[in-house]
């Protein structure tokens, strides 16, 4: 299994650009994959030797990398060349909060997002030294594309060395579908709650099954099942909980608002509670 055999970087000259190349090299080299480096713009020996001198701790370890130089809109630019490159996995700056959220995520971040044909990574804090990921949140709902998504959650784990991952599956509450107004009406809701836990936990114990063990071995796992709306309890967990990862699956339509999840990663990109893995 190598999911992602091939990683892409939007790359700006910005005083980020140093930690985003460092993360998305350290991950081509724990996934085994080649780089692609998309600059929006002409090349230049200036622009060659940076990349170079931000790139040569890699680069002697066996980085297989390029740099595409293309000119044009952002957006276009660097949707283009992930599908000519046949990327993967699509790597992304993003800011968390405050006044840059609604430009830089609004403009350029989520219209990538929600029209990449390919898994995207979105990076909220991206380090020149390597900070462990420890705590890995991955969906637990009830969709085709989750049990791919847990095994990648789990590959992506061990190739990282993650210490431990959450299977988060959201019940919506109004499976709970009684009026609590006494003891007796509560104990009725309590017994459903756990009828609707066991048959989660029953599901992904199903999925867990057919990951290799290899994969799974030295992790630990925990199943949360989460009353309450999509999308905000996962975000609210991985984000309590001090994740330092959430895995998601990508919508059926790549139009965020549209389908599957219509609120539920459009606030995960509002809120971005830690790194984003939105898995195609």
């Amino acid at each position: 299994m190598q999911p992602f055999k091939s990683i892409g970087i939007g790359v700006a000259f910005s005083p980020n650009l140093k930690a985003n190349l460092h993360e998305a090299a350290r991950l081509s080299l724990f996934f085994k994959s080649k780089l692609v480096l998309i600059h929006v713009g002409e090349a230049s020996d200036d622009k060659v030797k940076v990349l170079k001198v931000f790139l040569k701790p890699f680069i002697v370890k066996n980085l297989d990398y390029e740099v595409v130089y293309k000119t044009g809109n952002p957006v276009d630019v660097i949707l283009s060349t992930t599908e000519e490159k046949e990327i993967d996995l699509l790597v992304l700056g993003a800011v968390q909060r405050e006044r840059f959220l609604k430009y830089y995520v609004g403009s350029i971040a989520r219209k990538i997002t929600r029209q990449a044909k390919c898994s995207v990574l979105l990076l909220i804090k991206p380090s020149v030294e390597r900070v462990a990921c420890e705590h890995i949140v991955v969906n637990g709902l009830e969709d085709p594309k989750t049990e791919q998504t847990i095994k990648t959650a789990f590959y992506v784990a061990h190739k990282l060395d993650a210490e431990k991952i959450t299977i988060v599956e959201e019940i919506k509450q109004e499976e709970v579908s009684v009026k609590v107004d006494d003891d007796k009406s509560l104990r009725k809701a309590n017994i459903i709650k756990e009828r609707l836990k066991h048959r989660e936990n029953c599901r992904i114990k199903d999925i867990m099954g057919h990951i290799p063990e290899k994969h799974t071995k030295d992790i630990v796992t925990k199943l949360q099942p989460i009353f309450g709306k999509q999308g905000y309890s996962i975000g609210h967990y991985a984000q309590v909980s001090r994740a330092d990862l959430l895995v998601m699956n990508a919508p059926s339509k790549m139009t965020f608002w549209d389908r599957l999840f219509p609120h539920d990663i459009e606030h995960i990109l509002t809120e971005l509670p830690t790194d984003v893995l939105i898995l195609q």
